[in-house]
Formats: C-alpha cells, sequence, structure tokens
C-alpha cells in the first residue's frame, strides 16, 4: 500500500531553498543584463559589432548579419565575452541556467526526506537541460 503524506499547505525545505534560488538568480541576471547593456550602449566596452553598423544589418537576414560581423555559432560568442555586444549574453545565461541551478540542492534533500524518485527526477531534469545547453544535440532543424 502507498504511504500517504498529510500537507499542511506549508512549503517544504527544498521548495523555499529552490524559490529564493530562483527568486535572488533572476533579479541578478537581469540586473547584470542591464549593467552590461549600459556598459554596451555607453561605449565603454567596444564592441565586436560596432554600433553604427547593427542599424544597417537588422535589414538584413540572420546569415547575413553573422557573415558581416564575423559572429560565431552556439557557444563560440564566449570566446568574444570582452566586446560590449557579447558581455551582455552573460545575464541572459544566468536566467537561462537558474532552473538547472535550482535543481541541484534538491537533490540532497529529496534524498534525505527518502524521495529516490524525486532525486532522480531532479537528476534527470539538471542532464537533460545540461545536455540541451551544451549544443551537442542538434535538433529544431537549425
Amino acid at each position: 500500500m502507498s504511504e500517504t503524506r498529510k500537507h499542511d499547505g506549508k512549503a517544504s525545505p527544498a521548495q523555499i531553498t529552490y524559490a529564493n534560488m530562483l527568486f535572488y538568480g533572476a533579479w541578478s541576471g537581469l540586473a547584470l543584463m542591464v549593467a552590461t547593456y549600459l556598459l554596451y550602449v555607453l561605449g565603454i566596452i567596444t564592441p565586436h559589432v560596432p554600433l553604427k553598423e547593427v542599424p544597417l544589418l537588422w535589414s538584413q537576414p540572420v546569415h547575413t548579419y553573422l557573415e558581416i560581423g564575423n559572429v560565431p555559432h552556439g557557444w563560440g560568442w564566449v570566446a568574444l565575452i570582452g566586446k560590449g555586444d557579447f558581455l551582455n549574453f552573460v545575464g541572459i545565461v544566468v536566467l537561462a541556467a537558474m532552473t538547472l541551478v535550482c535543481y541541484i540542492p534538491l537533490i540532497p534533500s529529496l534524498l534525505k526526506r527518502g524521495e529516490k524518485g524525486m532525486a532522480l527526477m531532479a537528476l534527470a531534469e539538471i542532464i537533460v537541460l545540461a545536455l540541451a545547453a551544451s549544443g551537442l544535440v542538434n535538433g529544431g532543424g537549425h
């Protein structure tokens, strides 16, 4: 027979940890996006593609922009992280990675509570998200 647990309507410590990490991580990512955008727009950090050329390239297909701007594909942007137009990707990466990062402390917490199935699902979620972000799996016809 299955054991039924009484739910008191309160969040578990794991849920609170997840929520707190997500809250602060999301705000940190947004703050990084604002700060790095200002560094880019104010010209404090030199961009890879000159700001004057960007409006001209907006009307072009993406392939043309990538070719003219000599912009790398996939994770190739990491090599250009010192450039203003690629530095602002850091905030986006923080936001995108928050779900994965928030799942990590859930595993020990779930194991401690004896929820092996849920811990396995959390681990599987981390693996799937990391694999998808890695670019090793090429899908979607791109």
